[in-house]
């Protein structure tokens, strides 16, 4: 396990997390009792955009914090690693 920045707080993003986890266990209850469709499908968008919403919010965190960090610390070594990474990241998202 990666060890985080100084200064970043997810306690946030945690209770945001927690929150599309309640609504992700509504949505098998809906399946459970067979409700319509279309009212399935609308949470699981909202369900999927609330994570898409947490996501950029820990992206954001990440480069303010953890490679704003490395590029202050004047360690080319963790430079480059913490922008390969932010990178990395960046890459995956815009599948």
């Amino acid at each position: 396990m990666r060890s985080r920045a100084a200064g970043t707080d997810h306690s946030r993003q945690l209770a945001r997390v927690r929150r599309v986890e309640g609504q992700v266990r509504g949505i098998a209850q809906m399946i459970e009792q067979g409700r319509y469709c279309v009212d399935i499908l609308t949470q699981l968008q909202a369900a999927r955009a609330a994570l898409a919403s947490i996501e950029r919010a820990v992206l954001e965190d990440h480069a303010n914090a953890c490679v704003a960090a490395a590029s202050t610390a004047g360690d080319t070594a963790a430079q480059a690693e913490k922008l390969a990474e932010l990178t990395a990241l960046l890459k995956r998202a815009m599948r």
